[in-house]
């Protein structure tokens, strides 16, 4: 018997440590699960000594093994158990490439090949190397006698807690080729709205970028040296006010370039580190969906993204608690996650999901009204799914109506900066044009 160290969530969500004796990775893993618990980290205690081990064997494991538990925190347990995760693990899989993956193996499933069969032919045309390695290690898994689900939990940074839970269900139900096919069709979707945004995003980026370094280089290049001529050719003239103003901001500019710098890191640097704390990235979650523009955007995108990824775990089979807890740790928003996790506990008291839900201003009365006829009807899945393919149209809608204000907006303002530059420098000449003609006559 080897002792396991472990790191689970209940069905509250509240982590749980703790460790465990089995002959095997693959027991561990059923005994955490048996518990009610679902791990996310489990790996072999390093010099643990077997049950039965005279002491005198295992003197010097046994004191490093006491040692261990004394630390606290999350040191501690990287210093207790050695997780044999690559390292390749460290990054992160493509989306795309793990959409196409779960695409192909519902595909060579659903055909009738079995899946030891399946993951051998995709990790032979495998060209990521961080999946064909992670391909490896659940091929292994699997053929020690392990679930597929339980492969997938050695890998959380390809394989989250929706993907692990929804092949859970499948394997369980003895429809895994389904539920594959709706994770792909999933991923197909989100990731289709996360690029209608992204692109979105990139006009207006480059434009705004363009006029910052436009102005940037006007004022520290082009205004110093028509200073220069006005005041060879006006010999201290007064100037157009409107000049004055624009010679002062490219002398500030250029006498204060480190200091709007340092302002500028600064703002970051702060901006990082609010955002780090509780309290100052709830604010920033709030305000991204208070935003004039981009605020319907993100909440729509929100609501779209919570409904169709409870939705599908809902089809896939998955508790109705245990889905909350994933739709809430994969929000992103922690406004959205205060309340699932209203939802949570109205559920779990045996409410329904109605009430704490039109509590959030987050979700209009509309989807509220869709969600309590789901739950009267008994259809609340197939709803769910139906505002999400809703909700989807409103993000494309109001992508095309972010993009169709701000891009004249962004137009607008490059325009009167450049423009008043230029008007500022035209103003002087014309009186240096006007003292060269009247001295020639």
């Amino acid at each position: 018997m080897a002792t396991f160290q472990y790191i689970a969530k209940d069905a509250a969500g509240n982590e749980q440590r703790g460790q465990i004796e089995a002959g095997d990775r693959s027991s561990a893993i059923a005994a955490v699960r048996a518990q009610g618990l679902f791990p996310t980290a489990l790996g072999e205690v390093k010099g643990a000594a077997p049950a039965a081990a005279p002491k005198a064997k295992v003197a010097k494991g046994a004191k490093k093994a006491a040692a261990a538990p004394k630390a606290k925190g999350k040191g501690a347990l990287s210093k207790e158990i050695n997780i044999k995760l690559p390292s390749f693990l460290r990054g992160k899989v493509k989306t795309k490439v793990l959409t196409q993956f779960t695409r192909q193996l519902a595909t060579l499933v659903n055909a009738g090949l079995p899946l030891m069969r399946g993951l051998e032919v995709l990790k032979r045309q495998m060209k990521d190397p961080q999946m064909r390695e992670a391909l490896d290690g659940i091929s292994e898994n699997i053929a020690s006698g392990g679930t597929f689900s339980e492969a997938l939990t050695a890998y959380p940074k390809i394989f989250d807690n929706l993907y692990i839970n929804m092949v859970k269900a499948g394997e369980a139900g003895g429809v895994l080729e389904v539920v594959l096919g709706r994770l792909a069709e999933f991923a197909e979707k989100s990731e289709k709205i996360k690029n209608k945004v992204k692109g979105a995003m990139i006009y207006p980026i480059v434009v705004l970028v363009a006029a910052v370094g436009i102005t940037a280089f006007l004022l520290v290049t082009v205004i110093p040296k028509f200073k220069q001529v006005f005041n060879d050719m006006l010999g201290g003239q007064a100037l157009p006010a409107i000049t004055e103003m624009v010679i002062q901001a490219s002398e500030w500019v250029q006498h204060n370039g480190i200091t709007i710098a340092i302002i500028v890191a600064a703002i970051i640097i702060i901006k990082k580190i609010v955002g780090k704390t509780e309290a100052g990235a709830r604010f920033y979650d709030w305000l991204s969906l208070k935003m004039p523009v981009t605020g319907t955007l993100v909440q729509r995108t929100a609501v779209s993204r919570v409904t169709r990824t409870l939705g599908t775990l809902l089809s896939s089979g998955v508790p109705i608690l245990q889905s909350l807890v994933i739709v809430r740790d994969t929000t992103g928003n922690r406004i959205i996650s205060r309340a699932l996790q209203n939802v949570h506990d109205a559920v779990k008291e045996g409410e329904g999901m109605t009430q704490p839900l039109s509590q959030c201003t987050v979700f209009p009365p509309m989807v509220v009204s869709m969600v309590e006829v789901g739950e009267e009807t008994g259809a609340l899945a197939d709803m769910l799914t139906r505002i999400a393919n809703n909700y989807d149209d409103e993000v494309d809608n109001a992508v095309a109506g972010m993009t169709a204000a701000i891009e004249p907006a962004l137009i607008i303002v490059l325009a009167l900066i450049v423009g008043t530059i230029v008007i500022a420098m035209f103003l002087p000449m014309i009186k240096i044009i006007s003292s060269v003609s009247g001295g020639g006559n």
